[in-house]
């Protein structure tokens, strides 16, 4: 009887990794979350990264991990990956692209050589590497779309994989997998505008007694969208201000889907009243979103409606100071209005 089993392998830049036993459930039926947490190559492991992106997302942090573009039918991209093998022994490394998908707010890369469009439209040369212990070698992937391609978003991933030799008496196979993601639109002209709302926030107590915020954020745009972002206290009990708390990374919201995006506080807070801002990045975009809330004693408070902004919301201090400096400009212009009006008025008159 066969079996599977999972193992822990380190992670490269905000690229995931699954390992899984070769077993009874087909490899290829499984599907495994892709982390979008950064973790530099730990020694004794195999790390996979994006060396080269298109110069026009050269801003774009998303496009410097993952492979997104947006391209029209016909259209053939090259970009660079690079393997790196921080084992004691040489490694034989199979690279080959998957299908992926979006699911409740995870990103899952389907293992073994599961296909969908966009792997079928993908390939890696080399696509196989014999990588000396402390080594690195870089491939080239190819995405070339065919001319008839449907208008829309594709998802998929390049696994780097390893595997255990066999032994004599027949027992697991170990296969350890790394991936890039690979986020495609397709469609003629520019690509389709990103966006978010961050549509209510929760205070809730988690069942140790941690103070929580729950973002409910729905993705009102036309690209997938990978959530980070960071929530900031002020004007608590007191005067308090705390943070900022960075929020829970791994969320990966599908076009349309709303998701809980979740900060965790200090357990020390008091329970307010706090004016709460929390501000959420996908790539180059941003948007925040403020409110006022209690935490509860246990359980959840009632969801608080909330209005997303384009810009960081303007904390009531900075607003003050701002008017404060308007006030100021106008008295300074007036003094100089009546001095110009006092001087006009000594001049003598000529006869």
């Amino acid at each position: 009887m066969t079996w599977r089993r999972a193992t822990r392998l380190s992670r490269h830049a905000l690229v995931a990794l699954a390992a899984a036993a070769v077993g009874a459930v087909p490899t290829s039926a499984a599907s495994t979350p892709l982390s979008s947490a950064p973790q530099p190559p730990q020694a004794g492991s195999l790390g996979l990264r994006l060396v080269d992106a298109p110069a026009i997302a050269r801003n774009d942090p998303r496009a410097q991990i993952y492979i997104v573009d947006h391209l029209a039918p016909g259209t053939v991209i090259n970009r660079q990956i690079e393997v790196s093998n921080t084992t004691a022994s040489t490694a034989h490394i199979i690279l080959y692209p998957s299908a992926a998908s979006i699911d409740k707010g995870s990103f899952l890369g389907a293992s073994g050589h599961t296909p969908n469009d966009l792997s079928t439209w993908t390939s890696v040369f080399p696509g196989a590497s014999d990588v000396p212990a402390g080594g690195r070698v870089v491939s080239t992937v190819t995405i070339a779309v065919p001319t008839d391609a449907a208008p829309g978003e594709q998802y998929g991933v390049v696994w780097a994989e390893t595997r255990s030799a066999p032994t004599a008496s027949g027992g697991v196979i170990q296969v350890s997998r790394v991936g890039i993601r690979l986020y495609l639109s397709i469609g003629p002209g520019g690509p389709p505008a990103a966006n978010l709302t961050i549509d209510s926030l929760t205070a809730k107590r988690s069942p140790d007694g941690r103070p929580l915020v729950v973002a409910a954020v729905h993705n009102s745009g036309g690209r997938a969208l990978d959530l980070n972002g960071s929530l900031q206290l002020s004007a608590g009990p007191g005067g308090l201000s705390a943070g900022p708390f960075l929020a829970t990374l791994g969320v990966t919201l599908a076009i349309g889907d709303t998701e809980p995006v979740i900060i965790a506080l200090d357990k020390r807070l008091p329970a307010g009243p706090w004016d709460v801002q929390i501000t959420l990045r996908s790539g180059l975009l941003e948007r925040s979103a403020h409110a006022t809330i209690t935490f509860p004693a246990a359980g959840a408070s009632a969801s608080i409606n909330t209005t997303t902004a384009r810009h960081g919301w303007v904390p009531p201090l900075s607003a003050h100071l701002a008017v404060d400096f308007i006030l100021v400009g106008l008295a300074v212009l007036i003094v100089l209005v009546v001095r110009r009006q006092s001087r006009r008025a000594g001049r003598p008159r000529a006869v």
